[in-house]
Protein backbone atom coordinates (compact mmCIF):
# COMPACT_ATOMS: atom_id res chain seq x y z
CA UNK A 1 0.00 0.00 0.00
CA UNK A 2 1.32 3.66 -0.58
CA UNK A 3 0.67 6.97 0.43
CA UNK A 4 -1.50 7.85 -1.87
CA UNK A 5 -4.06 4.98 -1.13
CA UNK A 6 -4.03 6.03 2.15
CA UNK A 7 -4.94 9.93 1.99
CA UNK A 8 -7.29 8.82 -0.48
CA UNK A 9 -8.94 6.99 2.38
CA UNK A 10 -9.30 9.60 4.98
CA UNK A 11 -12.46 11.18 6.12
CA UNK A 12 -10.75 14.10 6.35
CA UNK A 13 -8.89 15.81 2.96
CA UNK A 14 -8.25 19.24 3.69
CA UNK A 15 -5.08 20.57 4.97
CA UNK A 16 -5.59 23.03 7.57
CA UNK A 17 -2.54 25.31 8.11
CA UNK A 18 -1.60 28.16 10.01
CA UNK A 19 1.74 30.75 9.81
CA UNK A 20 4.18 31.41 12.04
CA UNK A 21 2.58 34.34 13.37
CA UNK A 22 -0.45 32.25 14.91
CA UNK A 23 -0.91 32.41 18.82
CA UNK A 24 -0.50 28.64 20.39
CA UNK A 25 -4.39 29.51 21.26
CA UNK A 26 -5.53 29.87 18.31
CA UNK A 27 -3.60 26.80 16.77
CA UNK A 28 -4.99 24.75 19.57
CA UNK A 29 -8.35 25.90 18.68
CA UNK A 30 -7.97 25.21 15.47
CA UNK A 31 -6.82 21.55 16.53
CA UNK A 32 -9.88 21.19 18.79
CA UNK A 33 -12.32 22.19 16.28
CA UNK A 34 -11.06 20.03 13.27
CA UNK A 35 -10.03 17.03 16.06
CA UNK A 36 -6.53 16.59 14.96
CA UNK A 37 -3.21 16.03 16.70
CA UNK A 38 -1.05 18.14 14.38
CA UNK A 39 -1.25 21.53 12.15
CA UNK A 40 1.03 22.56 9.23
CA UNK A 41 2.92 26.02 9.51
CA UNK A 42 3.08 27.45 5.76
CA UNK A 43 4.29 30.52 4.67
CA UNK A 44 3.77 32.03 0.95
CA UNK A 45 2.07 28.59 0.35
CA UNK A 46 5.43 26.72 1.47
CA UNK A 47 5.75 24.24 4.21
CA UNK A 48 8.27 26.08 7.13
CA UNK A 49 7.37 24.20 9.90
CA UNK A 50 4.83 21.90 11.73
CA UNK A 51 2.82 22.32 15.18
CA UNK A 52 1.81 19.12 17.13
CA UNK A 53 0.53 18.53 20.47
CA UNK A 54 3.61 17.58 21.41
CA UNK A 55 5.31 20.86 20.92
CA UNK A 56 2.77 22.21 22.95
CA UNK A 57 3.05 19.53 25.87
CA UNK A 58 7.25 20.29 25.57
CA UNK A 59 7.60 24.00 24.00
CA UNK A 60 5.09 25.85 25.89
CA UNK A 61 3.41 24.24 29.21
CA UNK A 62 6.68 22.66 30.40
CA UNK A 63 8.47 25.68 29.40
CA UNK A 64 6.30 28.18 31.52
CA UNK A 65 4.75 30.38 28.03
CA UNK A 66 1.47 31.60 27.81
CA UNK A 67 -0.64 29.97 24.72
CA UNK A 68 -1.98 33.51 24.34
CA UNK A 69 1.03 34.82 24.21
CA UNK A 70 3.27 32.84 22.04
CA UNK A 71 3.48 32.52 18.64
CA UNK A 72 3.81 29.44 16.74
CA UNK A 73 7.02 30.43 15.05
CA UNK A 74 8.82 30.27 18.23
CA UNK A 75 8.00 26.50 19.24
CA UNK A 76 6.91 24.87 15.60
CA UNK A 77 9.19 22.23 14.59
CA UNK A 78 10.73 23.89 11.54
CA UNK A 79 13.00 20.53 10.66
CA UNK A 80 9.98 18.92 9.10
CA UNK A 81 10.28 15.26 7.57
CA UNK A 82 7.97 14.63 4.25
CA UNK A 83 7.09 12.37 2.57
CA UNK A 84 5.62 11.22 -1.16
CA UNK A 85 2.53 10.24 -2.38
CA UNK A 86 4.26 7.34 -3.97
CA UNK A 87 6.30 6.07 -0.96
CA UNK A 88 5.02 2.89 0.92
CA UNK A 89 3.36 3.13 4.21
CA UNK A 90 5.86 0.77 5.49
CA UNK A 91 8.72 3.12 4.78
CA UNK A 92 6.45 5.86 6.19
CA UNK A 93 5.58 3.34 10.11
CA UNK A 94 9.68 3.09 10.15
CA UNK A 95 10.50 6.84 9.62
CA UNK A 96 7.76 7.75 11.80
CA UNK A 97 9.53 4.94 14.38
CA UNK A 98 12.70 6.04 14.13
CA UNK A 99 12.25 9.92 14.10
CA UNK A 100 9.47 9.64 16.84
CA UNK A 101 6.90 11.86 14.63
CA UNK A 102 3.34 10.94 14.52
CA UNK A 103 2.35 13.06 11.44
CA UNK A 104 4.03 13.27 7.70
CA UNK A 105 3.13 16.20 5.41
CA UNK A 106 2.82 14.54 2.01
CA UNK A 107 3.81 15.54 -1.43
CA UNK A 108 3.28 14.75 -5.08
CA UNK A 109 6.48 16.28 -6.92
CA UNK A 110 7.65 18.87 -4.80
CA UNK A 111 3.80 19.99 -4.16
CA UNK A 112 2.12 19.60 -0.70
CA UNK A 113 -0.73 17.40 -0.88
CA UNK A 114 -2.07 16.36 2.69
CA UNK A 115 -0.74 14.72 5.58
CA UNK A 116 -1.20 11.38 7.39
CA UNK A 117 -1.10 10.15 11.02
CA UNK A 118 0.50 7.48 12.20
CA UNK A 119 -3.83 6.82 12.93
CA UNK A 120 -4.20 6.92 9.21
CA UNK A 121 -1.71 4.50 8.39
CA UNK A 122 -3.08 1.93 10.97
CA UNK A 123 -6.80 2.55 10.10
CA UNK A 124 -5.43 1.82 6.15
CA UNK A 125 -3.87 -1.46 7.45
CA UNK A 126 -6.82 -2.80 9.37
CA UNK A 127 -8.59 -2.02 6.82
CA UNK A 128 -6.35 -3.78 3.99
CA UNK A 129 -6.26 -7.27 6.50
CA UNK A 130 -10.00 -7.36 6.58
CA UNK A 131 -9.85 -7.31 2.42
CA UNK A 132 -7.49 -10.33 2.73
CA UNK A 133 -9.46 -12.37 5.42
CA UNK A 134 -12.57 -12.06 3.55
CA UNK A 135 -10.81 -12.77 0.81
CA UNK A 136 -9.41 -15.98 1.83
CA UNK A 137 -12.18 -17.31 3.54
CA UNK A 138 -14.16 -16.80 0.26
CA UNK A 139 -11.79 -18.82 -1.33
CA UNK A 140 -11.92 -21.36 1.41
CA UNK A 141 -15.42 -21.65 0.97
CA UNK A 142 -15.56 -20.94 -2.47
CA UNK A 143 -18.06 -18.08 -2.55
CA UNK A 144 -16.78 -15.15 -4.41
CA UNK A 145 -15.45 -12.23 -2.44
CA UNK A 146 -17.66 -9.36 -3.01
Amino acid sequence: MQVYQVLASKSIDAIFSITKETTVFQALELMAEKNIGAVLVLEDGELIGIFSERDYARKVILMGRASRDTLIGDVMTDKVITVETDQKIEDCMQIMSDKHIRHLPVNRKGELVGIISINDIVSAIIREQKAHIKSLEGYISGTPYA
